[in-house]
């Protein structure tokens, strides 16, 4: 097309430079777009990483110094709720990677599907550790003026010999203080995780991210991996290691 011709017809011109609708102003490409977002959500996912490891650290010192009651403690704690909690949220590690890859595939309908699984996954998650969480309140293990260390200085129901004496039984409390610390912070991002997913699935439905334009499914299952493997840390930490003295 030459110069004339596009001087008659400009709008030929800004047509052949026309960028796609979801390509932001301040990008060049698609592609420099992408790699600016991915670069971005990784580097949150560092700070996740610090903040997490922040705690995790802060457990394994406090589990040396009161490793008797922190042993009783973890015997406070279903191994078999945990357990399901564990597969739920790897199946729905699943269901976000399958969203991923029908969002690559253009399937909306799919895409849609595994957004919704994933959903209910992580809703069942939360209502298994919200049941776990009712039953610490009614044996009295939350941290603060609800707190009894009377299961410990007497032996645990299921577990007469992890009786302790009272002040180590009062250190319990430091035990159940980071499991509410570690797997509240955790539950907080499932639930952030969860209204995300909402939102992704209205705007899946309109089709924003089967006509070329994934970063956003691919940044948002990132994360949701990342807190999953949270999670595969946080299990065997408190439910399992302090099983065996």
């Amino acid at each position: 097309m030459d110069s004339q011709a596009i001087a008659t017809h400009p709008e030929h011109a800004h047509g052949e430079h026309e960028h796609p609708p979801y390509l932001r102003h301040h990008f060049a490409t698609v592609e420099q777009q992408r790699e600016t977002a991915s670069f971005g959500m990784w580097l949150f996912l560092l700070t996740e990483i610090m903040f997490f490891g922040g705690m995790f650290a802060a457990y394994l010192i406090y589990r040396n110094w009161y490793y008797p009651a922190f042993v009783a403690g973890s015997h406070q704690l279903s191994i078999l709720l945990g357990t399901v909690n564990t597969a739920v949220l790897i199946c729905s590690s699943f269901t976000m990677a399958m969203g991923v890859y029908s969002a690559e595939m253009k399937r909306k309908g799919a895409l849609v599907m595994w957004l919704l699984l994933t959903i209910l996954l992580g809703t069942v998650f939360l209502g298994i550790k919200a049941d776990e969480y009712h039953e610490k309140w009614e044996k009295h293990h939350v941290p603060g003026l609800n707190f009894s260390a009377n299961d410990f200085v007497n032996g645990s129901k299921g577990y007469p010999d992890d009786k302790l004496a009272p002040d180590m039984a009062q250190k319990s409390q430091v035990y159940f203080s980071l499991y509410f610390a570690m797997t509240g912070m955790h539950a907080l991002h499932m639930i952030i995780g969860i209204s995300i997913l909402i939102v992704l699935v209205i705007r899946a439905r309109q089709g924003a991210y089967t006509e070329g334009h994934m970063t956003t499914i691919e940044n948002f299952g990132l994360y949701w991996h990342f807190v999953d493997i949270v999670w595969i840390f946080l299990f065997p930490l408190l439910y399992l290691i302090s099983r065996h003295q």
